[in-house]
Protein backbone atom coordinates (compact mmCIF):
# COMPACT_ATOMS: atom_id res chain seq x y z
CA UNK A 1 0.00 0.00 0.00
CA UNK A 2 0.86 3.84 -0.64
CA UNK A 3 0.67 6.75 1.90
CA UNK A 4 -2.63 8.35 1.61
CA UNK A 5 -1.17 11.77 0.50
CA UNK A 6 -1.04 9.91 -2.67
CA UNK A 7 -4.46 11.00 -4.35
CA UNK A 8 -4.39 7.95 -6.71
CA UNK A 9 -2.70 4.84 -4.00
CA UNK A 10 -4.56 2.08 -2.70
CA UNK A 11 -5.02 3.34 0.84
CA UNK A 12 -6.58 6.44 -0.23
CA UNK A 13 -9.38 4.58 -2.23
CA UNK A 14 -9.80 2.53 0.54
CA UNK A 15 -10.66 5.86 2.77
CA UNK A 16 -12.86 7.40 0.43
CA UNK A 17 -14.83 3.79 0.36
CA UNK A 18 -14.76 3.78 4.20
CA UNK A 19 -16.50 7.05 4.33
CA UNK A 20 -19.41 5.26 3.04
CA UNK A 21 -19.39 2.92 5.73
CA UNK A 22 -17.98 4.23 8.90
CA UNK A 23 -20.02 7.50 10.33
CA UNK A 24 -17.83 10.44 10.12
CA UNK A 25 -16.94 10.61 14.07
CA UNK A 26 -14.35 7.70 13.13
CA UNK A 27 -12.65 8.73 10.65
CA UNK A 28 -9.71 10.65 11.79
CA UNK A 29 -9.35 7.04 14.28
CA UNK A 30 -10.02 4.85 10.87
CA UNK A 31 -6.98 7.17 9.08
CA UNK A 32 -4.96 6.52 11.73
CA UNK A 33 -5.07 2.92 12.14
CA UNK A 34 -5.06 2.76 7.89
CA UNK A 35 -1.61 4.58 8.36
CA UNK A 36 -0.32 1.93 10.76
CA UNK A 37 -1.27 -1.30 8.68
CA UNK A 38 0.44 1.03 6.17
CA UNK A 39 3.80 1.46 8.28
CA UNK A 40 4.51 -1.90 9.57
CA UNK A 41 6.66 -4.48 8.09
CA UNK A 42 5.34 -7.82 9.84
CA UNK A 43 1.25 -8.14 10.82
CA UNK A 44 2.67 -9.15 14.15
CA UNK A 45 3.93 -5.53 14.85
CA UNK A 46 0.05 -4.84 14.58
CA UNK A 47 -0.12 -6.68 17.96
CA UNK A 48 0.97 -3.39 19.31
CA UNK A 49 -1.13 -0.79 21.11
CA UNK A 50 -3.25 -3.90 22.58
CA UNK A 51 -6.45 -1.28 21.46
CA UNK A 52 -5.87 -2.34 18.00
CA UNK A 53 -7.55 -5.88 19.48
CA UNK A 54 -5.55 -7.47 16.49
CA UNK A 55 -7.44 -10.91 15.50
CA UNK A 56 -6.83 -13.54 13.07
CA UNK A 57 -10.32 -14.25 11.51
CA UNK A 58 -12.24 -17.32 10.44
CA UNK A 59 -15.32 -18.91 8.51
CA UNK A 60 -15.91 -16.86 5.25
CA UNK A 61 -13.31 -14.43 6.41
CA UNK A 62 -10.54 -17.56 7.04
CA UNK A 63 -7.00 -15.55 5.99
CA UNK A 64 -7.91 -12.38 6.82
CA UNK A 65 -6.89 -10.39 10.24
CA UNK A 66 -8.56 -7.15 11.53
CA UNK A 67 -7.79 -4.19 13.47
CA UNK A 68 -10.37 -2.44 15.39
CA UNK A 69 -11.52 1.01 14.75
CA UNK A 70 -14.14 0.94 17.64
CA UNK A 71 -16.58 -2.34 18.73
CA UNK A 72 -18.82 -1.74 15.76
CA UNK A 73 -15.64 -1.10 12.67
CA UNK A 74 -13.04 -2.61 11.84
CA UNK A 75 -10.34 -2.65 9.14
CA UNK A 76 -10.24 -6.46 7.56
CA UNK A 77 -7.05 -7.25 5.56
CA UNK A 78 -5.19 -9.89 4.27
CA UNK A 79 -1.36 -10.35 4.84
CA UNK A 80 1.39 -10.85 1.41
CA UNK A 81 5.24 -11.19 2.13
CA UNK A 82 4.38 -7.65 0.37
CA UNK A 83 2.41 -6.45 3.21
CA UNK A 84 -1.87 -5.97 3.42
CA UNK A 85 -4.08 -6.48 0.91
CA UNK A 86 -7.49 -6.55 -0.06
CA UNK A 87 -8.15 -4.34 3.05
CA UNK A 88 -11.58 -2.74 3.74
CA UNK A 89 -13.61 -1.01 6.42
CA UNK A 90 -16.21 -3.03 7.25
CA UNK A 91 -19.53 -2.57 10.19
CA UNK A 92 -18.87 -5.83 11.50
CA UNK A 93 -22.30 -6.27 13.71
Amino acid sequence: MKRIAEPHSPLNHIVLAGRKTCPQSLWRIAVRKLEQLDSVISVDELLIPRGNRFETLTGNRAGQYSIRINDQYRICFGWTGDGPEQVEITDYH
